[in-house]
Order: structure tokens, then sequence, then C-alpha cells
């Protein structure tokens, strides 16, 4: 198994997605956009296009000749810098919801607030920007 799809694996556990039926999201096992939905029988979509299914072809085969676990995740110095900002913009949206709690907040005040942080975490939630 390779780790896209234990991620996905994994994000299909936490929030039921890809379940058959459901109508609930799929996720490219590459980059993490969403896949749109199938009606048409056959394989589901692994990839949202040619370009993910070639990274994770690349990734598998470097994987395979570095001896790391099949279940290894490859990120670039770059990726990694950009996923650790994603967190980081979810940690200062998620401080503004206890400020505002702290400080009385109006419900409308912390709807928009949750927005933002709910935005962030879909942006962390992506392991490849």
């Amino acid at each position: 198994m390779d780790s896209g799809t234990l991620l996905d694996s994994s994000r299909d556990e936490i929030h039921g997605a890809g379940a058959e039926g459901t109508g609930r999201p799929r996720h490219c096992e590459w980059c993490g956009s969403r896949l749109p939905e199938s009606g048409v029988a056959g394989r589901r979509r692994r990839y949202c296009g040619q370009a993910c299914r070639q990274r994770a072809y690349e990734r598998r085969a470097a994987v395979q000749r570095g001896g790391l676990p099949d279940d290894a995740v490859v990120l670039s110095g770059a990726e990694v810098a950009n996923l650790q900002d994603r967190l980081f913009q979810l940690r200062c949206a998620t401080e503004d919801v206890l400020t505002a709690l702290d400080d009385g907040a109006s419900a409308a005040e912390l709807r928009t607030l949750l927005s933002h942080v709910a935005d962030a975490a879909t942006q962390a939630e992506r392991l490849r920007a």
C-alpha cells in the first residue's frame, strides 16, 4: 500500500469519505484535491489528473529504489515549509477564536472566526499545496 492510499484511508475513516453510494467527496491520492463525482461504473478515480498520477508513480519508484517503507511520505523542503505555513495559519485562526471567546464575542463574530478556522483546516489537510 503506498502512502497516498494510506492517507486516503485515514481521511476516509475520519470523514466517512469515499463510501460507496454516500455521495461523500473523495480526494486525489497525490495532491488532496477533491475529485469530481462520477456516476460511471468501473474503477474509482485515484488522482485528479495525469500529472498527479505521474508524480505518485515517481514517488513509488523512488521509495522502492531508496529502500524506504511502503507507507513513507516523501515531501520536498518547499512542500514541508508550505505545510508548516498552513498549520501555522490554522493555529492562529484557532487562537483568534479563543481570544474572541475570552472577550465575550457575539455568536455572529464567533461564526465568522470559525469559518476562518474551517478554511484554514481545509487548506492544512492537503499534504501538498
